[in-house]
């Protein structure tokens, strides 16, 4: 007996110890979520709008469950008890702490929790319709389909708001390839009376060529794709009215121009947009009569030499009827303005030297407005509120971290937080902001916890101006300083984007673990250009892409080749995107610096790129050719040293093929040979299962050719 004691107590110290070492594949780090190294969260968490308690669902989605996270009460409420035949509940929405509404197939329904009654609300073509805009108040669904606006309401009438048999026009949907913020395409009133949306006029647009090879034979599929320097789409803003039954078009007055951060005020009268000229260094803030679409007034307007970029709605709270907020850079960083409509005056509020990032709501019970914004430490995103009466910002969350924030409560009284830090993969809780107490709802286990990871590590180092980069390292679980080892640098580089962050594993892939494990150090640093750092460090990029993003770059390398543990005869390098046109950039311009470099959708040429985000940085050839001589990777083709493979989704409408293909002929016509993978039907990356066949092909061309 206690022999065989003996045994199953080793067999269970083995199964332990084999569980706590068990290394990543690259399969499980890529389809991380189905491998079960997805952080745990509280299945289908809904705080219920205007109430002091939350949802959850079982892990079959037939039982909800109320929580009083205050009172620690809690009651259940079955699919079927909702819907007769209803087996299980579908994504709800809350309108109130007591009404939810649902879609099931082609019906939207209501129910009342309290009265334990549903109703259906209306009908629409799910199957065919997109973009599914409802308002919950005017009980109407708006939605797409194909260029057309339609709106479903109780009655069950399905309104054809636009009529249009010219496919060029496209009327519902998001405008300006969704930059300017712009991410939807209809903005319904507050009463849902009212319909504004965005339509675009695309004849000036040229036809860009796509094959679908999965037809026989393969058939063409011309997508509008504006590239820079010739004709755009031509925008306009429209307001359908549900009483009149017609739209009205808001008399802008330019054709050649961006309007976008589209808001309504709390009286339904007025429509706010701000409109940016073409060449993107000009904005005006304009108010429209909602009714009559006639100009009213320019409230202000904001010029800079190198570019403005509103990316917010004006922000109206029921209780400063005459004021509006207004998030801009113009003193350096994203900080909160107030105008005072009726004045037409405008105070700064908030005068952070870091970056607000979004307006989250007001709560009446503070008489403040509360926001996300980095704090001192860029790589955070935390909670603050600004006190109207007093002046006073706050800082509400106290955790260093990532924290996705909403209000909730009947006088949002309540802050919700999902928080994450290189320490915590998962965290939600919720802060009273009348008493600053915070209450844990979920706390999420280590999904790595059995698995054997590296150590990660973050560094700061100095750019050429001074300025602070930040910087990841990952090295592997067993490393040894007295080794040299090869390493990869993993490269973005561009606007917008942060690599380095402070959430779960510092925002790096579960690939670069794997990597690492490979016997790699996995090296990542932000330079000038990225996010979140304020203007004049996004800006330095102004006309001259990629210049200051390789020299903060090999700021990194130079730090790395001073490592006594670093091989700097084996430095690879990769990256995707504007990644792709910065590893391409490195291998070509900095020759001899890398070995290696994978190239995944690369720019190739800025000319090639998008109107939008084109224009913005770089202006035009016919305005700066010396920017678009010096940037363009074709002149440099001659000068690779090493092993450089590019890949490109085929169907890629973010980065046209164009980019790779002219890159692969300009080799041809030098004399030089280099490496290209296609991934034929896939658009700008590469998802899904096939993600496991593009990271195989990315690291195994690494570790092979960096030897």
């Amino acid at each position: 007996m206690k022999k065989l004691f003996f045994l199953l107590l080793l067999t269970l110290l083995y199964s332990v110890t084999h569980a706590q070492n068990r290394k990543i594949s690259l399969e499980d780090a890529v389809l991380y979520y189905k491998k079960g190294l997805l952080a745990k969260n509280l299945n289908r968490f809904n705080w219920a709008n205007h109430a002091s308690s939350y949802t959850t669902m079982d892990d079959e989605n037939k039982i909800m469950t109320f929580h009083d996270p205050f009172s620690k009460t809690s009651n259940t409420l079955s699919a079927f008890q909702v819907k007769s035949g209803l087996e299980s509940f579908p994504y709800l929405n809350w309108i109130n702490g007591n009404e939810f509404y649902f879609t099931q197939e082609e019906d939207v329904f209501l129910y009342d929790v309290k009265a334990k009654s549903l109703k259906k609300i209306l009908s629409y073509p799910a199957s065919l319709a997109q973009n599914t805009d409802y308002n919950s108040k005017g009980k109407r669904m708006a939605f797409t389909i194909e260029n057309n606006l339609f709106i479903a309401d109780e009655k069950n009438n399905k309104i054809a708001v636009t009529q249009n048999t010219d496919k060029n026009i496209v009327s519902g949907q998001a405008i300006a390839r969704y930059e300017f913020g712009i991410s939807k395409g209809t903005f319904w009133s507050p009463s849902g009376k009212y319909l504004a949306y965005y339509q675009k006029d695309e004849s000036n647009v040229a036809d860009y060529p796509l094959v679908n090879i999965n037809t026989t034979p393969a058939t063409l599929n011309n997508i509008k794709y504006p590239m820079i320097g010739q004709g755009s789409e031509i925008p306009s803003a429209w307001v359908y009215s549900t009483l009149s039954g017609k739209s009205v078009r808001l008399q802008t007055k330019l054709d050649d121009h961006y309007i976008t951060n589209l808001g309504w005020d709390n009286k339904e009268k007025c429509v706010y947009i701000a409109e940016v000229n073409r060449d993107q260094n000009h904005m005006r803030l304009n108010k429209y009569n909602a009714k009559t679409g006639k100009f009213v007034a320019m409230l202000f307007e904001e010029k800079n030499d190198k570019w403005v970029e509103p990316e917010h709605a004006p922000f109206f709270t029921p209780f400063q009827k005459k004021k509006m907020f207004w998030l801009s850079e113009r003193d350096g960083y994203m900080n909160i303005y107030q105008y005072n409509i009726r004045t037409k005056k405008a105070t700064q509020l908030t005068n952070n030297h870091w970056v607000i990032k979004k307006i989250i709501g007001y709560s009446p019970a503070l008489n403040s407005l509360v926001y996300t914004g980095t704090g001192a430490n860029p790589m955070n995103t935390l909670a603050f509120m600004y006190n109207l009466n007093t002046g006073k910002q706050t800082q509400i969350t106290r955790q260093e971290g990532v924290h996705e924030v909403s209000l909730a409560g009947k006088n949002n009284e309540y802050l919700v937080t999902k928080f994450s830090s290189p320490k915590t993969s998962r965290s939600i809780g919720v802060y009273n902001l009348l008493t600053g107490k915070y209450q844990s709802l979920f706390e999420a286990p280590n999904p790595l916890k059995d698995v054997v990871v590296g150590k990660t590590e973050i560094i700061t180092l100095k750019s050429y101006d001074g300025s602070d980069l930040y910087a990841r390292v990952i090295k592997p679980s067993n490393f040894d300083p007295s080794k040299k080892y090869p390493v990869l640098v993993y490269v973005y580089g561009g606007p917008h984007a942060q690599m380095v962050v402070n959430r779960w594993n510092y925002g790096a892939p579960y690939w670069m673990q794997w990597m690492a494990e490979q016997g790699y150090i996995i090296f990542t640093i932000d330079g000038h250009g990225s996010g979140n750092r304020g203007f004049k460090f996004e800006s330095e990029i102004f006309r001259n892409l990629g210049e200051h993003e390789m020299q903060d770059q090999l700021i990194g390398v130079d730090w790395l080749k001073r490592q006594s543990y670093v091989d700097a005869n084996r430095l690879a390098v990769h990256g995707w995107s504007y990644g792709g046109f910065m590893t391409t950039s490195l291998m070509l311009r900095k020759p001899g610096v890398f070995s290696t470099g994978v190239a995944g959708g690369p720019v190739i040429d800025w000319k090639w790129y998008e109107v939008m985000y084109g224009e913005r940085y770089m202006d035009t050839e016919a305005t700066n050719p010396e920017g678009f001589e010096a940037t363009s990777l074709l002149n440099y083709v001659k000068n690779l040293k090493g092993n450089l493979l590019t890949i490109h989704g085929m169907v890629d409408d973010v980065v046209v093929p164009q980019h790779n293909y002219s890159f692969l002929k300009k080799c041809v016509e030098e004399g030089v040979q280099t490496d290209f993978f296609p991934y034929p039907m896939h658009k700008h990356n590469v998802r899904g299962e096939d993600r496991v066949h593009l990271m195989r092909k990315v690291l195994d061309y690494i570790i092979e050719h960096n030897k």
